[in-house]
């Protein structure tokens, strides 16, 4: 194994356990923290379109988020996991078209838009287990967002959603990581430089 994959398998394994410590008593609080933090920023109220997600496990919640940008009539498009682990995207209608997916998973039951149809949304909200003060996302390892936010095109609001003490100094990364612009936790939105110094 390579130094940086070691590391990032180490980071992984300590940012795991540390979700599952996290209160459970606090899951929805933490959840409708953070939808409120995006709201309020100006590209989520702007948006016309928002690439989400369904949390699942110890993730910070996306459920009050997606059924407020639903309600307020937004285009919100969420992810397909394919065989290859790459990701196409279907149109959120409501919770009862979220369909039960491989590992643990909810997907829209929708058409298929295709795996470019990221690149139309105008806020892309992504999962991670952690985030670096130069943008640089750890998610767990499979490399679905790292393919579909090359697809983003620069500019977009991309914005991963943490715990509070997940936002980090630094994470190991590879040349194929791809950078966010933002992370939103409960404690609020902080926004990061597109690309490490």
């Amino acid at each position: 194994m390579d130094p940086i994959a070691a590391q990032k398998t180490a980071l992984r394994d300590r940012l795991v356990t540390a979700r599952r410590r996290h209160p459970l008593t606090d899951a929805r609080p933490d959840a409708e923290a953070v939808a409120a933090h995006l709201l309020a920023t100006d590209e989520v109220r702007r948006a016309a379109t928002v690439a989400a997600y369904i949390s699942v496990g110890n993730e910070p919640g996306t459920g009050p988020l997606v059924e407020e940008l639903h309600a307020l009539g937004r285009r919100v498009v969420l992810p397909v996991l394919l065989p290859d682990d790459d990701l196409d995207w279907a149109v959120y209608t409501g919770p009862d078209a979220l369909l039960p997916a491989g590992r643990g998973l909810l997907e829209p039951a929708g058409p298929r838009l295709g795996r470019e149809a990221i690149a139309t949304a105008d806020v892309v909200l992504c999962p991670g287990l952690a985030v670096d003060r130069g943008g640089m996302r750890l998610g767990r390892g499979g490399g679905s967002y790292d393919r579909a936010l090359a697809r983003v095109p620069v500019g977009t609001f991309v914005c991963t959603l943490l715990y509070d003490d997940e936002l980090l100094d630094r994470v190991p990364a590879d040349a194929h990581d791809r950078p966010v612009t933002a992370v939103a936790t409960p404690g609020g939105v902080t926004r990061l430089p597109r690309a490490r110094a």
